[in-house]
């Protein structure tokens, strides 16, 4: 498994309902045999309630000229 992380990737969101049987279906914008990865979570389970918001909010918090500075020269 390679889990090394490169270019841009763009997360999808799915509310989907599972079925009689256990599964759930999706129509991807992949191509035939492309891998993706899939995380699946309940829709009202609390203790995940802050993840989507953590995963939108902005990078601009690392952009810390103060902390680069001490990291750099540490």
């Amino acid at each position: 498994m390679n889990s090394e992380v490169q270019g841009t990737h763009t997360a999808l969101k799915y509310e989907v309902e599972v079925q009689a049987d256990g599964q759930v279906a999706l129509q991807l914008p992949f191509a035939p045999g492309a891998r993706v990865v899939v995380f699946v979570v309940p829709e009202h389970q609390e203790i995940f309630s802050d993840l989507p918001v953590a995963a939108e909010s902005s990078l601009g918090f690392w952009d810390n000229l103060a902390d680069d500075e001490d990291w750099n020269n540490a």
